[in-house]
């Protein structure tokens, strides 16, 4: 199977470059993997398409404001993202990162980024930078976020100082974000608001969660033109007692488990213990589901719609079919539906 394959164009007036007014204003596309019959409605809907007893799964990730600037000893800009730390002493942490700036980059390197924190470029491993951290504050992690701004993906267009800062803040955090500390949003979960969990359960529709920590890896592109070949990243994740509990008991009232994103459906499909059910556990995911995939947990799934050639897109393919997908996405583009993080969102049943 071929990257081509998953292929498609895109105009870039699609991509949406602010979330919708409304978090659950946005539309929703309604794909019958059955059928191949698509339905359009907006989000808030979600209450009355489900089934009562269905069972959502959300992941609860928090995604930290891990995009910072600083300036290099000789002036030049320079661009962080803090993807994770490695283990260090109180007031000095190492750091993951990956690091952009207009010149060359090179071990031994300070970036500025004010007076009371600094972080020395130690050297280059496997794509990503190891940068020691120095700053006065006892916490290192939140005086990162302090000086951080929200991590959006590089299609999102921003300037440093963007007023728009302040809706990223908000809209590019699920309102059930709660641990972790991701550098991506479980962008599925963005359209829910507290009003749409309350109609959910009133109307009998349970909720359980698991944490995932988005990586950076969710937009690489896939480098090798055979599918096959492509290893996925590996994302901390966690799913505890009361959720496996929770997957068990609809089990045994025959109810769907509904994965809100492609994150939730790695997680417990990485965590399958058969006949539909999940194991409590943690650890890290790199479980890659492209076509040909058998599920084993997820009976219906809701999903933003995901960049061409990706490895996102080719999970959805596997859950409802490439050419239905495709066909799904050209209806899409036609319709003016929003692609992309902050776009719009399709549910599969």
């Amino acid at each position: 199977m071929k990257v081509s394959e998953f292929d498609y164009d895109l105009p870039d007036s699609l991509v949406a470059q602010v979330p919708s007014p409304e978090r659950d204003g946005a539309r929703l596309m309604v794909l019958e993997r059955a059928t191949g019959s698509v339905e359009h409605r907006r989000f808030r809907d979600l209450p009355d398409v489900l089934r009562r007893g269905d069972l959502v799964v959300v992941n609860d990730t928090r995604v930290r404001r891990a995009r910072l600037w600083g300036r290099k000893e000789t002036g030049g800009r320079v661009e962080m993202l803090m993807l994770e730390p490695i283990p260090g002493e109180a007031r000095t942490a190492t750091w993951r990162a990956l690091v952009r700036s207009s010149g060359r980059l090179r071990p031994g390197m300070r970036v500025i980024v004010d007076e009371r924190l600094t972080a020395d470029l130690v050297e280059c491993r496997e794509d990503a930078w190891v940068v020691r951290v120095d700053t006065d504050e006892p916490d290192v992690a939140a005086a990162l976020e302090r000086r951080g701004v929200m991590p959006l993906p590089p299609y999102i267009r921003r300037t440093t100082g963007d007023p728009r800062e302040a809706l990223d803040r908000e809209r590019y955090q699920t309102v059930f974000a709660d641990r972790g500390a991701a550098v991506a949003a479980p962008t599925a979960g963005l359209h829910f608001t507290a009003a749409i969990l309350d109609a959910l359960a009133a109307r009998g529709i349970e909720r359980a969660a698991l944490t995932l920590e988005v990586g950076v890896g969710t937009f690489q592109p896939v480098r090798c033109e055979d599918v096959e070949r492509h290893r996925m990243h590996a994302e901390a994740f966690r799913i505890p007692e009361s959720t496996s509990a929770a997957v068990g008991a609809a089990r045994g009232r025959r109810a769907r488990i509904v994965a809100i994103g492609t994150t939730v459906v790695r997680s417990l499909e990485a965590m399958a213990a058969g006949e539909g059910t999940v194991r409590a556990g943690s650890g890290r995911c790199d479980l890659f589901i492209y076509p040909g995939y058998r599920f084993q947990v997820v009976d219906a799934m809701i999903t933003n719609f995901h960049l061409p050639r990706s490895t996102l897109l080719m999970l959805v393919s596997a859950f409802a079919g490439r050419a239905a997908v495709l066909e799904a996405y050209r209806e899409a583009i036609r319709e003016g539906y929003r692609f992309y993080s902050y776009g719009d969102a399709m549910l599969i049943v």
